[in-house]
């Protein structure tokens, strides 16, 4: 049975190696990236947390190896597959791999975990680390026995001596080990796929025991000597903050200890926190209580007048109207002129958010030149950053201890709530911790952007699209950070927009202006949502118009296989960081996906009396994903039956976790396309809980059947891919199944759900 601990900790190097159990006397191998030094914490005592783009590979004497992985976990297994990936090119017993968790430096490159990018930019240096420990291992054994290190194989967390059949354990030769040069990456020679023995393969989740029996430990769970919690009121609309406050009735609570305004209102709103007014207490009851025994005044802000509603019909009128030009190729005005026939449509997605099960939580102690953070975030340098300059102290002033998450989603990628604690701790000179409860957290989040497309295309005499024009309208993630910010950036066109892989020589991208009115953020998948879902559901239009079942128009669409280069004079195409020449946009895995996808239907039963397939097929994060759902119809109530997941992701490490991750993603985007809607009025969010912005009900889940395509491309990323193309194919299996078109999200404004 493999050795496992049950928390999270963060370490320092002393206590690390008697963690570890090495003593004096294992090998400890280092990798840092760029020519950094690894990192180890400074403190002697371990602490529940995690952390650090910085892995290490240990063995001790019992032969235990111990790897640190430097992601966080929230979920999606990656305190496993980074380990795996390490064990099996050092060709380590699973069974023997204790995982530990690395601390945050800035000079290891980004930590934040999102983007779909911890396996995909780590796959190769994992490698690197385990083929190293292993290259040392076996020249270890060479000195040992006086042999050539030709001579000399690990396998199975032992090293053999081909010729006289000796062999030895990893830890008894830890120590001599340890002693050996650190070899250059160019000088190793990694595995053959053939040769892998957990890569590729469904090896079970590290974490999943303690998590099932309760032993995790989330932001929640922190537990401080005289640790105050504090419940913060917050403005309600972007930019408003405290005119005035009477307390009296707050103080009055039994256990209040401390009531403290909070400066905020800062516009951009960045990372700040928002102005509010925190009641702190001995226990989270008192707090609370106290918390709606304040009597609060907000003073005006510019967004008081913000109505969602009447913000998605603007920008719709917005999106009929000539834009600005993203990318054009053609003539895309003289083609639709002469096309034989016309089609138009203006999709649109509301303000949506992350919803995950734990609620933001931070705590935090703030001595004269320190301080100390622990909080479910998933991205710990930008905590210790913006930590550090709210306290005026330096970033490596500041150590942030890395929970579990309980989800993240991308809300728990913005710090605000641990400058929050660090704040108040500092005020109260004692250890604070930040309760967030779940109408804080749909209330005041870093939303998705409301959108509004409008998509336009003319056919030609044979049937074939000749010309296409789309046009979107959203408030732009970079007006968080930057004044004045009203259309798209090129990263956010680049996310499923103007990467168009579809073969129409005429087309043409624009924006139109969306303004900013409250916090935007990233949330999974980000722009993929609403730019899936207007593509893919015109393409389906189109398809009918065309009379073609929706697979045989998509193929048709596509075109030919190529390599496709959204590149166009001024607009840089970002390709989720990766280099085109790597990972291409390629339409034979699209239209793979796209026969894969349509397999799973049965487009006979599309005959409008009730029952109908949809398919909806789209690349993001360089996976290609399709999804094709049943639904069935009776009257205006609708029930979604069945769902496939249709997924080339490349090499997938974890398939289990693959797996579990499109079911995830499944589920998500079942949520929001049947009934994500976060409304606002006058600036402030309506919406409290999951009785007004509700997540599907057990009930509510179809049967969930996912393929993983086999694919000898690099990993891809994986735990947002599935979500885009959910929304569309739902709606586009509702159309074929009653002929009614919904082009407004959610479902549920036009039908009950079964």
């Amino acid at each position: 049975m493999r050795k496992q601990d049950s928390r999270i900790s963060v370490v320092s190097r002393r206590k690390f190696l008697q963690l570890a159990g090495i003593g004096s006397g294992g090998l400890i191998l280092g990798s840092g990236f760029t020519g950094a030094q690894p990192v180890w914490a400074d403190a002697d005592n371990a602490s529940d947390s995690e952390h650090t783009l910085n892995l290490f590979v240990s063995i001790a004497p019992d032969d235990t190896v111990s790897i640190v992985c430097h992601r966080s976990e929230m979920g999606q297994g990656i305190r496993t597959g980074l380990p795996q990936i390490v064990a099996d090119e050092m060709e380590a017993d699973w069974e023997k791999v204790n995982v530990i968790q690395g601390l945050a430096d800035k000079r290891y490159g980004s930590q934040n975990t999102d983007g779909s990018r911890s396996i995909r930019n780590f796959y190769h240096t994992m490698r690197t680390m385990g083929a190293s420990a292993r290259h040392m291992l076996e020249a270890a054994a060479a000195q040992l026995w006086t042999v050539p290190v030709a001579s000399c194989q690990a396998l199975q967390h032992r090293v053999h001596h081909k010729d006289s059949g000796r062999s030895i354990r990893f830890g008894e030769l830890a120590e001599l080990a340890a002693s050996q040069p650190v070899p250059e990456a160019s000088a190793l020679k990694l595995k053959s796929s053939e040769d892998f023995n957990y890569i590729g393969k469904p090896v079970a989740t590290y974490d999943t025991p303690d998590m099932v029996v309760g032993k995790g430990q989330y932001g929640q769970d922190i537990q401080l000597e005289n640790m105050l919690i504090a419940s913060i009121e917050r403005a309600p609309v972007l930019g408003s903050t405290v005119a005035s406050v009477k307390q009296d009735k707050a103080r009055a609570v039994k256990d209040v200890v401390a009531i403290e305004t909070m400066d905020g209102g800062q516009l951009p709103p960045l990372f700040h926190p928002l102005a509010g007014v925190a009641v702190l207490a001995t226990n989270t009851w008192a707090a609370l209580k106290g918390r709606k025994a304040l009597e609060i005044t907000w003073s005006d802000s510019p967004h008081s007048d913000h109505n969602s509603t009447e913000y998605i019909d603007t920008l719709k009128q917005r999106v009929a109207k000539p834009g600005k030009t993203v990318t054009a190729y053609g003539d895309t005005d003289t083609e639709l002129a002469k096309s034989e026939r016309h089609h138009s449509a203006t999709y649109s997605v509301p303000y949506l958010t992350h919803a995950a099960m734990e609620p933001p939580s931070a705590t935090a102690v703030v001595g004269e030149n320190s301080c100390e953070i622990w909080a479910c975030t998933q991205t710990p340098q930008s905590a210790q950053q913006n930590v550090a300059k709210a306290l005026g102290l330096k970033p490596e002033q500041v150590k942030v201890n890395v929970t579990l998450l309980g989800g993240g989603f991308g809300r728990k990628s913005k710090p605000d709530f641990a400058v929050e604690a660090a704040v108040l701790a500092r005020k109260m000179q004692r250890p604070v911790k930040v309760v967030w409860s779940r109408e804080d957290d749909i209330r005041h989040s870093y939303y998705h952007a409301a959108s509004a497309a409008y998509f336009e295309a003319g056919l030609n005499s044979d049937g074939l699209v000749s010309a296409w024009r789309q046009r979107t309208a959203f408030p732009s993630i970079s007006g968080t950070f930057s004044a004045g910010v009203d259309h798209p950036s090129a990263g956010e066109l680049s996310l499923g927009f103007a990467d168009l892989a579809f073969d129409i020589p005429n087309r043409t991208c624009e924006t139109a202006v969306a303004e900013y009115h409250t916090r935007i953020g990233w949330m999974r998948s980000v722009a993929n949502i609403q730019n899936a879902f207007g593509i893919c559901s015109f393409a389906d239009e189109l398809a009918h118009l065309s009379g073609q079942t929706p697979d045989a128009f998509l193929l048709e669409l596509i075109g030919k296989d190529r390599y496709v280069n959204p590149n166009q004079e001024d607009f840089k195409y970002g390709n989720y960081g990766a280099q085109l020449k790597d990972s291409p946009v390629d339409t034979a895995r699209l239209k793979r996906v796209v026969k894969e996808t349509a397999a799973k239907a049965d487009f006979s039963l599309n005959n409008g009396k009730g029952e109908g397939w949809g398919i909806a097929v789209h690349r993001s994060f360089l996976s290609y994903v399709g999804i094709a759902t049943r639904v069935e119809v009776q009257g205006d109530k609708l029930r979604v039956a069945e769902m496939h997941c249709v997924a080339d992701v490349g090499l997938a490490v974890n398939p289990d976790r693959v797996n579990a991750q499109m079911e995830g993603a499944m589920i998500f985007g079942l949520s929001l396309a049947l009934m994500g809607e976060v409304t606002m009025e006058n600036g402030a969010v309506k919406n409290s809980n999951f009785h007004d912005y509700p997540l599907l009900r057990m009930q509510q889940c179809p049967a969930l059947h996912v393929h993983l395509l086999t694919s000898d491309q690099p990993p891809a990323g994986v735990g947002e891919p599935g979500v885009p193309p959910v929304a569309p194919s739902i709606t586009n299996a509702i159309y074929a199944a009653c002929g009614e078109r919904i082009r407004d999200l959610p479902v549920n404004m036009h039908m009950s759900l079964a």
